[in-house]
Order: C-alpha cells, then structure tokens, then sequence
C-alpha cells in the first residue's frame, strides 16, 4: 500500500522526500505514524527499480534538496497496482480509501469500474461487529449506548458509500 500511495502522490508531480511523508500523513489522518525506517527505504527501493528518478533542486536558503519525479515504469506500476487491487484492498474500508485517492490516475475507465465493481462485491456482506454465538447482533438488540453508536455510524457510512458506488456504476438501488 505505501508504494501505490507513494507513486500516486508523485504522479500528481514532483516532490520532496519530507513532502511526501507529510501528504502520506495528511492522507492517512490523526493519530498515523510513518516510520522513516519504512518510508525512505521504500523510496530508495522505488528509486532502484526505475519507478523513481532524484534530482538535487537548490532550496529557498540555498540549501540543495532531493526532488523525486515518477517515471513512466513508476506509472505503470501505479496503473497496475491500481489495476489488481483485491482482497484486503477492496474490504478494508481505511486500505480502499487509500485506492480511492488515486484511482483517478487510472487512465482506463473500465478498469476504474472494475475496481469499484470489486469494492461492491465486498460490501455484499454486511459487518458482524459483535455476534452471539456466531451470529450477527442486529441494531436493535444491542443494548449498549456506545455500541449501539458504533452500529449507527458504520450502518450509515455503509449506505453513502453504497449509494454512491450505484450512482458511480450508473446502477439504481
């Protein structure tokens, strides 16, 4: 996931490394963490199989900085790993939000449906937050005000993103 997050901020265009990890912790909200131990090795790893290229930009007070510009094989693997997004990426709501970010960057449109046709499947099935003896409590048999509220929220998100996976579909619920 970082490398599909990576390459899609650098195909909006050139970036700093220090950028970069500041737009990956806007992007993933409060309370994330990005390791350097994990972001500067994957760019250096990006860098090495050609997907990267770096270039020395001289800076406000004359300090170089390291600029990183996507290649057309780093846009091809983006395309790609937008292409194949499946299992985790489709189901996990926070990992597909980070597909939606950049799915616009996938040139073909029908490639972009079948991605979403993809997240739709997985939405078939709605969440078992809690369940008594494996099978799912329903709203109104939760009793807990908290959970009761979580219930709520994650209904309610469900309906908007399914809405609005229809309408991107051209389907009527």
């Amino acid at each position: 996931m970082l490398d599909l997050q990576i390459l899609g901020l650098l195909d909006d265009g050139p970036l700093h490394g220090y950028e970069i990890r500041r737009r990956l912790l806007d992007l993933s909200g409060p309370g994330t963490r990005l390791s350097d131990g994990a972001l500067y090795p994957a760019l250096l790893r990006l860098e090495r199989a050609g997907m990267v290229t770096r270039s020395q930009d001289a800076g406000a007070r004359g300090r170089s900085r390291q600029v990183l510009t996507l290649t057309d094989a780093g846009r091809e693997r983006l395309h790609a790993l937008l292409r194949d997004v499946n299992g985790a990426d489709v189901e996990s709501m926070p990992r597909f939000m980070m597909v939606l970010a950049f799915l616009s960057h996938l040139p073909d449109a029908g490639e972009r449906e079948a991605v979403l046709r993809r997240r739709l499947a997985a939405m078939e099935t709605a969440p078992a937050f809690f369940t008594d003896d494996g099978v799912p409590r329903r709203l109104a048999q939760e009793t807990d005000p908290y959970r009761r509220a979580m219930l709520l929220i994650a209904r309610a998100a469900r309906q908007a993103e399914l809405a609005w996976l229809h309408e991107q579909l051209g389907e009527s619920v």
